[in-house]
């Protein structure tokens, strides 16, 4: 007669703050773990090719990915390129540019929705809007653009009238707010549809999501997990930071348990 299965793990009091999550976590041998990248697993950097991601952040990621049978999946706003050379082997499934391509297994061909490319004439709006503020940073992404201005925070309210601007009158793109930047983006991808793309697919399919992340371009994740019976978590109230996080995917892959 087959083993039972293990019984749930009771959410530790670091997260019992989250919201809104069931009483449980799954137990990790029934967990799909779905990570956003930047604030969650690393601290956020004064620009996005600063970030540094400590040794032993790699290290627990790798263990967490055999305990989890491969259901590990990072989910991000970043390129999937950037992942794989900041994270190297350690994550072999990447969801990059807010699910609008999707990497399920190391060298495989990335899998890319059809999603329309804005205007080139907004890219060069997007230079000028960034060049008419010193500090702020232009991140051209595959299908739209991002506005950093972490180094001018005053600069934020105008660079949000600027870009919603730009994009008044489109049904085909969106405008977002993240942590001192603004993203312009195609309608049709987001973090929910990322969740939801992997977990129709092995390893993660029959196992209960758990997606941790930190910013608003999260909440997406947050929402599908808890659709899909599982966990989502937010980074302040459930670990307060990102070293939190990674002290505790540090002792999850000691332990084997949550």
């Amino acid at each position: 007669m087959p083993p039972s299965p293990a019984p749930p793990s009771p959410i530790p009091p670091a997260l019992a703050s989250a919201s809104p999550p069931p009483a449980v976590l799954p137990p990790i041998g029934h967990t799909a773990l779905l990570l956003d990248f930047d604030g969650t697993l690393v601290d956020i950097a004064p620009t996005p090719d600063a970030v540094v991601v400590p040794p032993d952040l790699t290290a627990s990621l790798r263990t967490l990915r055999a305990r989890l049978d491969g259901a590990l999946a990072i989910v991000t706003g970043r390129p999937v390129e950037q992942v794989v050379v900041l994270l190297g082997d350690a994550v072999e499934v990447i969801a990059g540019e807010h699910g609008g391509a999707i990497r399920h297994a190391a060298g495989q061909t990335l899998e890319r929705i059809d999603l329309p490319m804005p205007p080139e004439a907004w890219f060069a709006a997007g230079g000028r809007i960034a060049a008419a503020h010193p500090g702020v940073i232009l991140e051209r992404k595959a299908q739209g653009f991002v506005l950093h201005y972490r180094a001018v925070p005053a600069a934020g309210k105008a660079l949000g009238e600027a870009m919603a601007a730009l994009v008044a009158g489109s049904d085909r793109f969106v405008m977002l707010a993240a942590r001192k930047a603004w993203e312009l983006r195609p309608r049709g991808a987001d973090k929910g549809t990322a969740v939801e793309a992997l977990m129709r697919r092995p390893p993660f399919a029959d196992r209960l999501p758990v997606f941790i992340g930190d910013d608003v371009t999260d909440e997406d994740g947050i929402a599908a997990a808890h659709r899909l019976g599982g966990v989502g978590l937010r980074v302040a109230d459930a670990f307060a930071s990102a070293a939190g996080v990674r002290a505790w995917l540090r002792e999850a892959a000691a332990k084997g348990t949550w």
